[in-house]
Parts: C-alpha cells; structure tokens; sequence
C-alpha cells in the first residue's frame, strides 16, 4: 500500500463568521473544526498531516499543533491551487494525498477510506469526492458523459444552463497521486476574471496528459457541509450531536 498523506486547507479568514477568530478554529464542543478534519484523514490511514495556513497563522499553529502535524504558510490568499502549489514540498512525489477543507467538520474516516479505495482500485491519479444535493445552486458540478464517465468539474458561474441541471457537486475534497498532483501544480495558470489559482484545473491538466481522473460520491451528502456562517456552526454542530 503506498504512502498515505492529507493536506487541510486551513488559510482563510472566514469573513462571514463575523468574528477576528480565524474561521478554522472556531470550535464545536470545545474542539476546533480543522481537528475534526484532521482527526477523520488520519482514521482513514493517513500518516502524515500538513495545513496551510494564512490568516492570523500563529493563533492556528498554536491551536493546532497536535500529534506530529506540519504546517506551511501561504502568504496571498490566491485561491486553492496556489495554497497546495505552497505545500509542494510535503505533497513530493511519493504515495497519494488527499487534499481537504478545515471547515468541514462532518466529513468522516469511513467516507474518506471509501474515496481511497475507489481511487486506488480505479487507477486513478485524481478522484474528486463529490455529492449529490437537491438544490445544487453555488456548488461546482461534475459533469460525466452517457456512459457516466467523469467529464470535468465545472464552477457554478461558469457552467452552460445544461451543466447547471447536474445534481452532484465538487466537495471540494480531493485524492491525488502525488507525483501526477506536483506536475499539474507546475502547470495551472491562473488567466481567469479573479486571477487566481484554481484547484481544479488540475483535473484538465491530468486529462489532458491522458491520466485517469474520476469522482467518488459519498453517500451521505451532509459530510460536505462547510462552515461559512454562525447559523452553519449551529447546523454542523447539530449533525454531529445527532451522529452521536
């Protein structure tokens, strides 16, 4: 089995919290969201645990510091290809990485052992986690052919009214081999309107170069829930009171 690592975007400010405490460590049941995150990526099997993180980044280390974890810092908020471009040196070029988000408190080990599994027995050298949501507004969708073949990921602003009508959506959350992951890195532009570095372009990149890329989705679509606002805290924090 090769190595097994997890990267967990953890830079932003988190602006509609409306509090000077970065969003990531904004806490439920005393714990902070990016350690839910951390907790289910090493339930999964991974052995190496990097975040990326920017804003009011030393209350985050110190926060965070548990369990033998790295950190790196992205200086620019210049989208999330640039923040795993900033952690090249972790991803290397050996194993898979799975790439997450510190506010999503509800994704779980079982969920993310499942990705690593199809990834794996797929042949993948990316696999998108996605879901299927009723009212899929806002999200990026997965577009797959007839034959439901993954054709790419597309962003809610720039899909065409049919790619709109799509129900299953990009968490957000990734498995990449790490090797294929550092050459598309080198490769993303970011000539789009905000002038940043978009994650998944590297699905493209990969295609492009005829490598194996597909999506995973999981079964229940709560896990993809990101805290952006107090009323997701309280709705995130209900879930897993629920699970419990």
């Amino acid at each position: 089995m090769s190595e097994l690592k997890a990267l967990i975007l953890a830079a932003g400010k988190g602006t509609r919290m409306k509090s000077d405490l970065p969003k990531v460590l904004h806490t439920i049941e005393g714990k902070p969201l990016a350690s839910y995150v951390k907790e289910a990526a090493a339930g999964a099997g991974a052995g190496k645990i990097c975040y990326v993180v920017g804003y009011k980044h030393e209350q985050v280390r110190q926060a965070l510091q548990e369990g033998g974890v790295t950190f790196v810092l992205q200086e620019q908020q210049l989208g999330t290809g640039h923040a795993v471009k900033c952690a090249k040196d972790f991803i290397g070029t050996d194993g898979d990485v799975f790439v997450l988000c510190g506010d999503t408190p509800l994704v779980t080990a079982g969920t993310l052992e499942k990705l690593a599994r199809y990834h794996r027995e797929n042949g993948d050298k990316a696999t998108v986690l996605s879901a299927m949501l009723q009212d899929p507004a806002g999200y990026g969708r997965i577009i797959r052919d007839k034959g439901g073949n993954f054709v790419k990921s597309v962003e809610d602003k720039d899909a065409t009214e049919e790619e709109r009508a799509s129900h299953e959506v990009n968490s957000g959350m990734y498995l990449f081999d790490c090797k294929a992951l550092s050459g598309a890195l080198d490769l993303l532009r970011n000539d789009n309107a905000q002038g940043e570095y978009y994650l998944p372009d590297t699905l493209m990149i990969l295609m492009g170069q005829g490598d194996q890329v597909s999506a995973c989705c999981m079964d229940d679509a709560r896990e993809l829930l990101g805290v952006n606002t107090r009323e997701q805290l309280e709705r995130a924090a209900k879930i897993l009171e629920e699970r419990r």
